[in-house]
């Protein structure tokens, strides 16, 4: 794919911009502007560029899809199945537009608190200010032609404030339905906790048919001082879908940040998740699943970037890798010389099911501090041959007890997901996935 090639690609995806309409706050068109700006200026990444030398989305552009512009007629029938329990705040978006018809307002007792849960262009006026500060402002797009291309379609999104010292019990359960073929959608998310501040945030992209189509989300996440924010990231598109994404995380003094991401749909997806532990004592648990086969491409980037002292970070990301698929998992440690006495340990464990199957992994750390406890490690390979000996020993056959195994793999991750309904879906997918007779 030449340059000039994947340039007209980008342009001509800026079409559909001629329907949105013009902000009333004069920051937000600038905004936009300046991303369409680097929109012109950047190109499609191909398997030259190192971060992307695993992962040919050349195909992409292929599919010159545009934004829908209208509403699909979806009955709350066909959305109840990915309803939540006890997920009771919703918000929900049909190809990337907001269905108020599907979505739950803040219950009663939550909206005395203050917490806003709303759709962006409601809040505009009302969270001007809040939203000048942040929307924009923790997903670089200079450099990143997706995140750019997702800020110049920037109109509508998934808003999230939780006050000062409040503490959400139910988690919030955004919803992103790809309902029509050949469409693209430009998911935006924008979550703030402010300080002493606690809530649940599941992040879930599903589809009602499985055709081709583009989803190219960003979501945003700024956590003030002692806040503490648990995000649920579940992609189960179609299996003919592209799903590129990318997560900003900024946390302050004393803040936590939990992060479980599971990859199950999509042909291609790639997920970038950056974290900056911007605060002394910030912590941060990021865990991740792939599950993919057949021919799906599961590409998972991370950054956690140790900016202060006394900062910890934990990181287990696992592939379970079935057919002729390809996981790539590439995590990069980054200590600042600043950051003495930062804890950190990443994991990359991946397992192959078939002699098709192939896994790129690359963790890594770089170390500008001299008094900090660092480790990571990767592992490739088959189930082990002793457990499932161990597992046959005690009366099982070698089909259920590789089974038994693969599905255990897969579960240690799920387990660490708060939500009891969601947990209970996802184990059950796995366990569909990891079957063979």
């Amino acid at each position: 794919m030449s340059v000039a090639t994947a340039s007209g690609y980008l342009e001509s995806l800026l079409q559909g911009r001629a329907q949105l309409p013009i902000s009333p706050l004069a920051w937000l068109n600038r905004l936009r502007a300046e991303a369409v700006e680097r929109v012109g200026a950047l190109r499609v990444p191909t398997t030259h560029d190192e971060d992307w030398r695993f992962t040919d989305i050349s195909s992409l552009t292929k599919l010159p899809f545009q934004p829908v512009h209208a509403a699909s007629p979806l009955q709350t029938a066909e959305a109840e199945r990915f309803y939540l329990e006890p997920a009771t705040i919703r918000l929900v978006f049909v190809d990337g537009m907001y269905a108020p018809q599907l979505s739950t307002q803040v219950p009663g007792a939550a909206g005395d608190s203050g917490i806003v849960v709303t759709h962006l262009s409601a809040a505009v006026s009302a969270h001007a200010t809040t939203l000048e500060s942040h929307l924009g402002r923790h997903a670089e797009f200079c450099n990143n032609a997706f995140t750019a291309l997702n800020t110049a379609f920037l109109h509508d999104g998934a808003l999230i404030i939780v006050p000062r010292d409040v503490a959400v019990d139910m988690p919030v359960h955004l919803l992103f339905i790809a309902t029509q073929k050949e469409a693209a959608s430009y998911p935006r998310c924008l979550l703030i906790a402010e300080s002493g501040s606690a809530v649940t945030v599941i992040e879930d992209y599903v589809a009602l048919q499985q055709g081709v189509y583009v989803t190219n989300a960003v979501t945003e996440i700024a956590l003030a001082d002692n806040a503490h924010v648990n995000h649920i990231r579940v992609q189960r598109d179609s299996g003919q879908a592209f799903h590129i994404a990318d997560c900003a995380v900024s946390l302050a003094r004393a803040s936590r940040y939990q992060s479980t991401s599971i990859a199950l749909g999509a042909r291609i997806s790639r997920y970038n998740l950056n974290v900056q532990l911007a605060g002394e004592g910030a912590e941060c648990a990021v865990d991740g699943l792939a599950l993919i086969t057949e021919r799906q491409l599961a590409d998972t980037h991370t950054c956690i970037d140790h900016i202060k002292p006394h900062g910890s970070s934990r990181q287990l990301h696992k592939c379970i890798v079935d057919g002729a698929a390809h996981a790539v998992f590439n995590g990069k440690i980054m200590v600042r010389p600043g950051a003495q006495l930062t804890d950190s340990v990443q994991s990359s464990r991946n397992l192959l099911l078939s002699g098709r199957a192939h896994v790129d992994t690359k963790p890594q750390l770089e170390i500008f501090a001299d008094d900090v406890k660092c480790a990571h490690g990767a592992t490739v390979g088959q189930l082990d041959s002793e457990e499932v000996f161990y597992l046959k020993s005690r009366g099982l056959s070698e089909m259920t007890a590789r089974n038994l195994l693969t599905y255990a793999f897969g579960a240690e991750i799920i387990e660490r997901i708060p939500v009891s309904s969601l947990r209970h879906r996802l184990k059950q997918t796995v366990l569909e996935h990891t079957q063979r007779n």
